[in-house]
Order: C-alpha cells, then structure tokens, then sequence
C-alpha cells in the first residue's frame, strides 16, 4: 500500500512538472500578431494627419476627396482638405505667416515659382523616389515643375489635374454631311478653310469680348501660334520677360494668327466684329442651319456654351489643332494643378509619391472633370468621349506649356496683352504700337 502510494505521489510530481515546463514554455514564446509591423507598410504613418489646401470648392472639392479615398484606407494617412474661393490671398498669409499647410495645390504655377523663389519650398529631388516620378511624366511636364530657388533649380512640385486647349471644335453633323474631312497637319488645315470659304462660308467663329476680361481668347491663339512657330526655350524666355513681344518670333507667332482673322472672309462677321462678339456666343453660330462658321478653337470647357441637346461624338467634336513647323513636334496647351510640399516628413513624402500617379486622379477621371497628365493612367477611366480625346490628346502631345499669360506678372498677362491685343485686332491700334506697350508695362 505504501508503494502504491509512493507511485502516486512521484506521479503527481512529474505532471505538475511538465505543467509548469509547458506555461513557461508558453510565456517565453512570443504572441502571434494578426500582423507584425515588420509586414506593414504603412505603420509608420497610420493615424497620421496632412494637411492640404487648394482652390477645389464645391462638386470638384468633392471629386477630389472621393479620389484620395482608397489611398487614405490603405494607408491609414488623413488628408485633410480646405478648399478657397479666395485661394491665392489666404495661401499668401499662410505662407508668409510661416504656417503653410503640408501640401498646397496651385491651380497655376506662377505664384508657386514665387514661393520657391523665396525658400519656402522643399526640393522633391532631396525626399521622392524621383527615378518613379520621372518615369511616370513626359520631359515638358518636369521642365514645367523646376523652378529657381536661393539654392538653385529645385524640383517645386509634380502635376495633378489637368486640361487641353489645343482643341478645335466642329458641328460634326454638317461636317460629316459637307464631306469636309478632319486636317491632321497644318496644310491640310490651310486647304480645308480654302474649302470652306469656296463653299460660300466662313471657316471660323472667332470671338474676345469678356467684359473686364477682353482678349484673354487672343492671348491663347497667340501662345498656340508661339508654340507652333518657334522652340520651347523661345516660349519659356517671352513668359519669363527674356524675350520681347517686340521680337521677330513673337511678331511671326501674331502675324500667323492674323493670317486667320483678317482675311476676307475667314471670320464670321469679319475682324471688326471679333473684339466684340462673346467668347462664349461665338461657337453658337457653328450650330445654326445651316451653319454660318464650322470651326472654333478653344479648350474643352467650351462645351458648356454649346446650344442645349447636343451629344458629344455625334452632334460635335473636336481635333488637335495641327502643328505650323513639323520640327516643333506636337505642342499641346494646357491648364492644370501642380501640387507642392511645405513640411517635410514621411506621410507627407508618402501622399507627394501617391499625387505622381495616375491612382491620386483615377477616381476623378472616372467622375468625369479631369484629365491625367500621369503615363500610367488609362484611357477606359474616362467616362466620356470629350474628356478621352482630351486625354488623348494630351497624351500624343511631344510638348506641353502652360497658359503664358497666366504665368505672365498680372499687369501683363491679364493686363495689357488682353487690352493691346483688342486693341490689334479691333484695328484701332497697329501692330507696332501694341507690341511696344506691352513691352513698356513689364515690371522692372
């Protein structure tokens, strides 16, 4: 009995041994996490807030938050958004109150070249995988984005959206009918409108008038001619004031337009009538029956002037005003947002890296409202056929620049290159005389 005992006590010491082997075991082994922060790219910056303010109110406010939506679950990054009516003042004080927000979205890199120019812009050369953004950008887009700084040239931003201007717009209806065929180069342009006019009508629908803004229509035919006549160094040096609107390759780019518009006939209801004719009546009469002008160029928001009822693709349509010069390649001139960094840490680096990817804007794009400058976007985002060409166009483009006279000092570009223009073209002034004030009224 007493043996029996004994096994049963030396027994229950061996369980209660493996026991406590087995919990110490099991507390020197470490959890199992549902997920390591060594498997998680992001758990650096989860939970992290950038800040961001830009010109986006209302429904495109809206469009852009749903496109950064998925980037924001992924990542568990929070950009959060304040849109301005008034941008350009409230950016201002911030800036110079030294209280940016981390990323700012300028709807025109004039004023963002001068922030640079003062220091408050960080290099994206010194803190984003550059190799990825190159890549993902055709060379003018870049060139667009260096600007000067104290230091020297700095990498100021990376675009967002964006739109064309290079488009000319036809009722494509009576067009077809007609058996006018769209021109792909500028000859077959020049034999169209000679085709036009021996049909007994006008080729084109011109129009400046825009109240306080008159002639700012003008200005975008002549930075299309600048970019069709003559190199891009020559464009980026006249929007910098290094070239004179007094030059021969400015007078050439005015003079090539002025082929257009002053003809016999070429306009409907001649050059008199140009400066005084609604930018947004003027493609109306393309849309009469029968028609009194067949095209107009302008850029895609022209659509919202268009008489009431008509589709896109059957009722109207646009093509890329061709190039003058064979040897300029294909020029495109463009209008968009180019985003810029203020703060300099990893969530910010992150949402600057996203914003270099045609993923920040697909969601917009399939919205309707936007085009992407970005490679590595698709065409089957686009929802509509106006908005697919545009993107096409923008994509076969070789070059692109921005709107001159807004990167102009504002008493020239939306000062006296849209009054001496009028004046041009009204005929109450020549040439000669234009030119030259608008030369006398660059800032020193």
């Amino acid at each position: 009995m007493k043996k029996i005992m004994f096994l049963i006590m030396i027994a229950g010491l061996l369980m209660a041994f493996t026991s406590c082997s087995k919990s110490e075991e099991a507390a020197s082994a470490p959890a199992e996490p549902e997920q390591s922060a060594a498997d998680d790219p992001y758990a650096e910056v989860r939970g992290k807030v950038v800040t961001m303010a830009g010109p986006f109110t209302d429904n495109d406010a809206i469009k852009f938050e749903e496109s950064i939506k998925s980037f924001e679950e992924e990542t568990g990054i929070d950009i959060q958004y304040e849109g301005s009516k008034e941008f350009e003042a409230s950016i201002s004080i911030s800036v110079e109150g030294g209280n940016p927000p981390d990323i700012v979205d300028f709807p025109q890199p004039g004023l963002l070249e001068t922030f640079a120019g003062k220091g408050y812009v960080i290099d994206l050369n010194k803190v984003l995988d550059m190799d990825k953004v190159r890549s993902n950008y055709i060379q003018s887009w870049l060139d667009m984005a260096t600007m000067e700084s104290p230091d020297g040239p700095i990498m100021a931003g990376v675009w967002g959206r964006v739109n064309g201007k290079s488009l000319v717009w036809y009722n494509k209806k009576a067009f077809d009918e007609a058996g006018y065929e769209v021109p792909e180069t500028w000859e077959e342009l020049v034999e169209l409108q000679n085709t036009i006019l021996s049909d007994g009508d006008s080729p084109w629908a011109v129009g400046i008038e825009s109240g306080a803004a008159t002639g700012w229509p003008a200005t975008d035919w002549v930075e299309e001619m600048m970019l069709r006549t003559t190199s891009l160094e020559n464009y980026d040096k006249w929007v910098a004031g290094e070239l004179k609107f007094n030059s021969p390759e400015v007078r050439k780019a005015i003079e090539t337009m002025a082929d257009i518009w002053f003809a016999d006939g070429m306009v409907y209801g001649g050059r008199k009538s140009i400066a005084t004719t609604s930018f947004g009546d003027a493609p109306k009469v393309m849309f009469e029956d029968p028609p009194k002008a067949w095209l107009h160029k302008q850029g895609n928001f022209i659509t919202s002037f268009f008489p009431e009822n008509l589709t896109a693709g059957e009722d109207y349509d646009f093509f890329y005003l061709p190039s003058v010069d064979p040897q300029y390649g294909r020029p495109v001139l463009v209008a968009g947002d180019i985003y810029a960094m203020f703060d300099d840490r990893p969530e910010v680096r992150m949402v600057m890296q996203y914003f270099a990817t045609g993923a920040s804007v697909e969601g917009w794009v399939r919205a309707g409202g936007a085009i992407s400058p970005h490679k590595d976007s698709d065409l089957s985002w686009y929802s509509n056929v106006v908005d697919r060409k545009v993107a096409e166009v923008i994509q076969n483009a070789t070059s692109v620049r921005f709107d001159g006279s807004d990167l102009m000092p504002g008493a020239v570009g939306a000062g006296t290159f849209w009054k001496e223009m009028t004046a041009y073209v009204s005929g109450s002034k020549p040439l000669d005389e234009a030119l030259k004030a608008i030369d006398a009224s660059w800032p020193n």
